[in-house]
């Protein structure tokens, strides 16, 4: 009477059949990925996006400041006061143009229509 088992040695595989586990795997991820992932389509025009500059603050001459309510302040003067002070400074000196982030858009664009074309205006942006 026999109680153990006989030892069987493993066959060994064929270098064949030892890759087919990796190729298996590497096809499940594949169809995986493609599963998960989402491709964007390309923009139909190259956009640079505007970048902060810290030293605005320090550097600009003058500084117009526009509330989410879309009213303007400029060196103390609030309001339709505003717009005789900015058309008095020369062309030349830079306007420094800080709005509040609730301020729509569209609003801001109202606004800036309204100053001088030939100035130069800088946006104060989010880092």
């Amino acid at each position: 009477m026999q109680f153990t088992a006989p030892i069987r040695r493993p066959r060994h595989l064929s270098r064949d059949g030892a890759i087919v586990p990796m190729i298996n795997v590497v096809f499940l991820l594949l169809i995986f990925f493609m599963m998960t992932s989402r491709i964007a389509p390309a923009p139909p025009v190259e956009v640079s996006p505007p970048e902060a500059n810290p030293q605005a603050l320090a550097e600009g001459d003058a500084m117009l400041w526009i509330t989410a309510a879309g009213e303007p302040a400029f060196d103390g003067l609030r309001g339709a006061a505003v717009w005789p002070a900015l058309a008095a400074l020369p062309a030349e000196v830079p306007l420094t143009v800080a709005a509040d982030a609730a301020l729509p858009a569209t609003r801001l664009a109202a606004i800036l229509s309204r100053l001088n074309p030939e100035r130069a205006v800088e946006l104060v942006v989010r880092e």
